[in-house]
């Protein structure tokens, strides 16, 4: 027995290789898009990554930074010879501390700044 000759005519054959191809370009923008949406995330994790490290190292440094201020003033406190003396001496402190705190939320943010500009 013979099996009857079926051929496939060419303009079905073109239309087929056309949207294998298309298919195939449409796969691979699909993919190139993926990778660069996961790049993407993966800098944005990076720049959220280093900013929140920036910004621990800051926070240990201002609270460095601030518990020297207070026990210098403490250290002088307990050396003041009177009360007018003592009050002075915290009226400094209460300013110079203020000022501190403005000039530590100043580089918080700039911090948030660079982290947003990124």
């Amino acid at each position: 027995m013979q099996t009857p000759n079926f051929e496939i005519p060419t303009e079905m054959r073109d239309f087929a290789e056309k949207s294998v191809d298309q298919a195939r370009n449409a796969v691979g923008t699909m993919m190139a898009n993926a990778v660069k949406a996961a790049e993407q995330v993966q800098a944005s994790g990076q720049t959220f990554q280093s900013t929140l490290s920036a910004a621990v190292v800051k926070g240990f440094d201002h609270a460095q930074t601030n518990a020297n201020a207070t026990f210098d003033f403490a250290q002088k406190l307990v050396r003041t010879k009177d009360l007018r003396e003592a009050f002075e001496l915290q009226s400094e402190f209460v300013r110079s501390q203020f000022a501190a705190l403005q000039a530590q939320a100043k580089d918080y943010g700039a911090l948030a700044q660079n982290a947003v500009a990124r």
